[in-house]
């Protein structure tokens, strides 16, 4: 059967063939990459002129690539050691919505990862919709609440 030939736009949402969701996953795994190492115009070029990117930080939201480029600067060089790894990957009509996991370095951010830093897990879950296969609307959910107490306890506690 062709993708969609029987399912309304509603029930197209869970109909998708496994090449797809493969070429899906692939994108996601390069994407997720390209969070580290702080290479901001890398992960830009995942991201389409149009992008609507929103997370905890910026809840009202960021529109267009010059406005995102300016936070991912600023993102990735105060977490340049970050890793982040696909949990699950949900196909959408649109694109997919992911369940991720990011180790976090913090209190030496500037320095290599080294077994002296403390590193925090989180998880969270993206909406992800993809236009000319670049990135349109990326929303960020995860709680922050101890990414934040880690990192004001290391700004009143300098190693």
């Amino acid at each position: 059967m062709e993708k969609g030939k029987f399912l309304t736009p509603e029930k197209q949402i869970t109909f998708m063939t496994s090449l797809e969701k493969t070429s899906l996953v692939e994108f996601c795994n390069r994407w997720l990459a390209a969070w580290s190492g702080n290479q901001p115009q890398t992960l830009l070029s995942f991201y389409h002129e149009e992008i609507l990117y929103r997370d905890p930080a910026c809840p009202k939201g960021l529109q267009g690539k010059v406005a995102l480029a300016g936070y991912l600067e600023k993102l990735l060089a105060h977490n340049p050691n970050w890793i982040w790894e696909l949990v699950e990957l949900f196909p959408t009509s649109a694109g997919f919505n992911l369940k991720w996991k990011a180790n976090i370095p913090l209190g030496h951010a500037k320095l290599p990862k080294s077994d002296s830093v403390e590193e925090i897990v989180e998880y969270g879950m993206d909406i992800v919709e993809i236009w000319d296969g670049q990135i349109v609307r990326n929303e960020v959910y995860f709680d922050r609440a101890q990414w934040i107490s880690r990192l004001t306890y290391f700004s009143q506690n300098p190693h």
